[in-house]
């Protein structure tokens, strides 16, 4: 046990640490693509009935029209934040028309970028923006890794905690300052123990040959149309999942030891033109094809598999929100959609996630130099691509280790933690969502990616049959539960309200798209 750890974690266990933690807040963002019933990306536009895209709280899209994603508020209480994303499902698919959402992170049956049709939000400045900004992501990395679907989980602590943590180590600095530095220690932790979550919970080991179109690959073939790594856990993150390629050229070097550094960096990034996106029209058609040549468009197009976040106040940029608030919560976006789960994740995974946050929280966490930035990312491609191998060896402050024995080091501290989430419980739920992903390390046969690759091969089925096959199991358990009449009006009030939101948006437009992004980009 590591002791920096185990005193924290006796002190928390001297306070009232149980009712503390029921302040937390808990969230999630499941992305999911509606595709046609023979399984390619719809070609339809977001469906009228499910409201506007752009206004709606709960139920918009990401980078391509056919991209659900379905946002839940933020809870107390796991089991209401999976209701909320149940409910939210059976709506939709009470909505659909001949189509049905599919089931994995990787979509199957695309034919080339012109298949993955842009998403459009309205008439507005706010909804051009983001189009245009789509748009520009097309053109930088291709549509066809846009169209990979993710589960983000947000977690924060209540200011309650932060003071009974505060005290508990001494410090004097301002609290707002403690909380947002102390958030940024965690992100700094959960990129270094990060590789863990696609070990435990990745479900890509293998993608439809659509996906890779006529690009040379160096992954095994599987039947006659699909594409495997034998040890893979998560292609999704890996090499061919959604990447910023052009980091390392473009000067890209985000600074996560600090919270004005972070917000620098990114600043900077969003500021410099970079050659290469120089040769993009800006404008063609009359149509924006991105919002600048800079190395970012904006904060959200550097990917990361952790982000710091604020709540945005209008048209407000992400890196200013956080300059002036702080950080209000953390948004982990490394988790693939699980396949065996029709909501593409369990309560299981969430009490493992949060004790998994807490560790973050409570172990040391020092600053990065560029050596170990090495190692985070070489680790995380390492798991993606060859997790499952038993002789896999990561890297770890200049050396090597199994991933196993830190694997097991990792649980093994996070072992008082867990206690402590089940401190007084009368089940304990935390230490039992531990040793299920501690057997997953004696046995990787026992993680999501292995019984995929098991369940096609018993099958002798291609990705794609076993990816349809869950979906349409999804669909039926949906459709067996409709929603109460009651739940049904609240929907369709919410998805009327969205739109008229939309309108009026429209119609307070009073200035040009180019003076708009002007504004825009003038923030400080």
């Amino acid at each position: 046990m590591n002791p920096v750890i185990e005193n924290r974690v006796a002190q928390l266990l001297n306070s009232d640490i149980r009712k503390v933690l029921q302040g937390r807040k808990v969230g999630l963002e499941k992305e999911s693509l509606r595709v046609a019933v023979g399984g390619s990306i719809a070609q339809t536009p977001h469906p009228l009935a499910l409201g506007s895209a752009l206004t709606h709280p709960s139920i918009t899209t990401d980078y391509s029209e056919a991209l659900l994603e379905l946002v839940t508020p933020p809870f107390n209480h796991f089991a209401d934040t999976l209701q909320f994303l149940d409910d939210t499902h059976r709506y939709v698919y009470s909505q659909l028309d001949n189509e049905i959402l599919w089931a994995t992170s990787m979509p199957c049956v695309v034919e080339g970028d012109a298949s993955i049709p842009i998403a459009e939000y309205g008439t507005s400045n706010a909804a051009q923006m983001k189009s245009a900004y789509r748009r520009g992501l097309g053109h930088r990395y291709g549509r066809m890794m846009q169209a990979i679907a993710g589960v983000h989980f947000n977690y924060s602590y209540p200011e309650e905690f932060w003071s009974l943590y505060q005290s508990i180590l001494g410090d004097e600095r301002d609290p707002g300052t403690f909380i947002s530095e102390s958030y940024i220690g965690m992100v700094r932790n959960l990129q270094r123990f990060g590789w863990l979550v696609p070990y435990l919970f990745g479900a890509s080991p293998a993608i439809c040959a659509s996906f890779l179109g006529a690009s040379p690959t160096s992954l095994k073939k599987w039947f006659k149309y699909s594409y495997y790594a034998p040890y893979a856990t998560s292609l999704r993150v890996g090499d061919i999942g959604y990447q910023n390629n052009k980091e390392g050229e473009a000067g890209i070097k985000v600074d996560y030891n600090s919270l004005q550094g972070y917000v620098d960096s990114l600043a900077h990034a969003i500021s410099t033109p970079y050659p290469e996106y120089e040769n993009i029209e800006l404008i063609r058609d009359g149509k924006w094809q991105q919002l600048n040549a800079n190395i970012l468009q904006i904060e959200n197009e550097y990917y990361s598999s952790v982000r710091p976040k604020q709540i945005l106040q209008g048209e407000e940029k992400p890196s200013l929100a956080l300059a002036k608030r702080g950080v209000a919560y953390i948004e982990l976006r490394s988790l693939d959609v699980n396949a065996y789960q029709p909501l593409g994740i369990s309560e299981e995974q969430m009490r493992f996630l949060e004790s998994f946050l807490l560790f973050s929280l409570l172990s040391p966490s020092d600053p990065y130099d560029d050596a170990e930035l090495v190692e985070i990312k070489h680790n995380i491609n390492a798991v993606a691509e060859r997790g499952r191998d038993p002789a896999l060896k990561l890297r770890r402050a200049g050396g090597e280790v199994l991933l196993r024995d830190w694997a097991n080091e990792i649980l093994d501290q996070m072992t008082a933690g867990c206690d402590l989430l089940d401190k007084d419980a009368e089940l304990h739920c935390y230490c039992d969502a531990l040793q299920k992903q501690r057997a997953k390390i004696a046995d990787a046969d026992l993680t999501p990616s292995a019984r995929m690759l098991a369940d096609m091969a018993d099958n002798k089925e291609e990705f794609y049959h076993f990816a349809l096959r869950k979906s349409q199991e999804h669909q039926q358990w949906f459709a067996e539960r409709p929603l109460t009449a009651d739940d049904m009006a609240e929907f369709e009030k919410t998805a009327r309200s969205s739109i008229d939101k939309q309108h009026a948006i429209e119609a307070a437009d009073d200035i040009s798209f180019e003076t708009f992004l002007q504004n825009y980009f003038a923030q400080t």
